[in-house]
This record gives C-alpha cells, structure tokens and sequence, in this order.
C-alpha cells in the first residue's frame, strides 16, 4: 500500500511502516500520516514485520508491542541487533503504561515511543522529527537533535501546583 508520495523524481521518498496486529489501530494511523510525504505499508504480526522491513525497506517503524508470533521488543531487538537495520528508526506504539514496559522497549532498542490512545498532533510532529534525522548516522548526535527538536517543537508543559 503506497500513499502520499508526491513527485517520484525528487530525493528518495520517505517510508513508514505500520506494525500493528489491530486493522482499525493501523487504519488510524494511515489517517494520522495523510499529510506526512512518505509511502507508507503495513503488517499484521512480528513475522510479518520482519519480512516487511527486508522488502519496504522503511525509514521509520510503528511498532506495536503486543503482537502475536514476536512481540515488538523482540522485533526491534532484533532490528537493532542487525548492523543492516539498526538504522531503522523505531517509535512503539503501545497501551503499555507501566514503567517496566517503557523500561523493556528502552533496552530493546527503541528510538521513542507513544501511548495508546495516539494524539494526531504528538505523533505527526514525532515522526517528522525522526524523518528529518534519518540520515544522521551517529546515533548520539542522533538522539541530541531528536531531543532538542521535540524541546523547541511541543508547547511548554504547565507547572505543577
């Protein structure tokens, strides 16, 4: 499935690829990233996932964790473990809260990652963010700029009383 990609003569269109186990969850996010100039393509399992990034060869990953056959953290695991893939970047996409989930997608690899129920906003500008970087090969420098963009780019948080 290819949408969104504006003139194929330009630079190399920017891939997404949709990892979720729940069509409606995929569909959503498919609708979220109308606006977002990439081709995006989907997959149903951790299998799949794997058989997808090999084929699609994708810039960004929506993972989500809870899928049958691998689990996202043994997907991205295994994508960071691969010096042909670790370049992939990956944002979970999850309804895990707890703090040992956040832990566990941290040690599997994990670029970033968003709660279920997706905010359209946060995740638009949470992936153009990661487009942007994608060509940033030093993963430290990486992560300084990923940070520094999501600092100038979300509202300023409200204090606490």
């Amino acid at each position: 499935m290819q949408k969104n990609n504006s003139d194929s003569s330009s630079t190399a269109t920017s891939r997404i690829l949709i990892a979720d186990d729940n069509e409606p969850n995929r569909e959503l996010l498919e609708v979220y990233l109308a606006d977002v100039d990439c081709e995006i393509a989907t997959a149903v399992d951790g299998s799949d996932t794997l058989e997808r990034v090999a084929s699609f060869k994708p810039d960004i990953i929506l993972l989500d964790i809870m899928m049958p056959k691998l689990s996202g953290f043994e997907v991205c695991q295994q994508l960071k473990a691969d010096p042909t893939t670790r370049h992939i970047m990956v944002l979970m996409v999850t309804a895990l809260g707890e703090l040992g989930d956040i832990e566990r997608a941290v040690e599997a690899g994990t670029d970033d990652f968003l709660s279920k129920p997706v905010n359209k906003i946060e995740l638009v500008k949470r992936v153009e963010n990661m487009l942007k970087l994608r060509h940033v090969s030093d993963e430290l420098q990486r992560l300084r700029s990923y940070i520094s963009s999501m600092d100038n780019d979300l509202p300023p948080r409200q204090a606490q009383s």
